[in-house]
């Protein structure tokens, strides 16, 4: 079997239209070889068919209007912000482009027709995506409450910031379109800028809405000789809530687990662990919380 004739040097430097191929000399019986990725009309890849979302916004970016802009899932999964495992497993690129235009069609692609605002997108490492503001409010008409507070969190993040409750509270005013407009405003009451994981944030917004307040997102506690960070604080009855996720299962980490919640206990604090069992169930868990909070003394 004869060797594939090799691409020329640029092209082996990223992804490439199909024209821009012709151009560079390839020819285009060498633009249809197996070996490179295709994975839009007109568009290739060198490294093959097996393309990370950020590769396939690369390539899919040599044949898109020089005016459109990845958006909704697609942004977040460039941005790496929460989504549930429904929308994780979407394949496809969202993508806008300003109105009147006519949306891109195809396989591959979800189009999107939108009214701008105003500094709607940026460059995410060389890509053309939403802003983080207008991400948030484009992601709200595909995400539940708790979902969105989530992403939201994400972004205002107190160690990497992405955006403010300001200029996300500026956003819902001037994003078009009233669709899903009440969960948004709805949603700025419960961002926070201190969660550090999608449940974190889920627990939190079930307890505001059922009215338990005083919990504050990952505050540092000082016990004798030690010094840890609890998820949800309330330090005014020395309660703290741990969400247990997948993390906590290995066997070394059950060992520190078990350390640091006899020490807080042996300190006067009231450690109660949460899975994911318990927010299946929030009815219960609230009122668990709050029996919990009623017996306990205010130092």
């Amino acid at each position: 079997m004869a060797a594939r004739v090799p691409l020329p040097d640029p092209l082996n430097r990223g992804p490439f239209s199909y024209r821009a191929g012709l151009a560079a000399g390839a020819t285009p019986g060498r633009l249809r070889g197996g070996d490179l990725g295709k994975p839009f009309h007109g568009a290739r890849h060198p490294n093959g068919a097996d393309l990370t979302i950020a590769q396939r916004c690369e390539s899919y970016r040599t044949v898109m209007r020089p005016d459109a802009f990845f958006c909704s899932i697609t942004a977040a999964a460039v941005m790496r912000v929460p989504l549930p495992a429904s929308l994780r497993r979407e394949t496809r690129l969202h993508v806008a482009v300003p109105h009147p235009t006519r949306p891109p069609e195809g396989a591959g692609v979800v189009g999107h027709k939108v009214k701008l605002m105003g500094g709607d997108a940026r460059l995410w490492d060389g890509l053309p995506i939403s802003t983080p503001e207008r991400l948030w409010c484009e992601l709200s008409t595909v995400l539940s409450m708790t979902q969105l507070v989530a992403a939201g969190d994400y972004l205002l993040y107190r160690e990497s910031p992405m955006t403010s409750i300001e200029r996300l509270t500026a956003a819902v005013e001037r994003f078009p379109g009233r669709v899903k407009g009440t969960l948004r405003r709805e949603c700025l009451e419960y961002l926070s800028d201190g969660s550090e994981s999608p449940t974190e944030s889920e627990l939190r917004v079930v307890m505001v809405r059922a009215g338990v307040t005083g919990f504050a997102p990952n505050i540092w506690v000082q016990v004798p000789g030690a010094r840890y960070r609890g998820d949800l604080v309330n330090i005014e009855r020395r309660m703290i809530l741990e969400y247990q996720g997948e993390y906590h299962f290995d066997l070394e980490q059950q060992r520190k687990d078990m350390r640091r919640i006899e020490r807080l206990r042996a300190a006067g604090w009231y450690v109660m662990q949460i899975n994911l069992d318990d927010l299946n169930d929030p009815e219960e868990l609230v009122a668990r919380i709050r029996s919990v909070l009623d017996s306990r003394p205010v130092f």
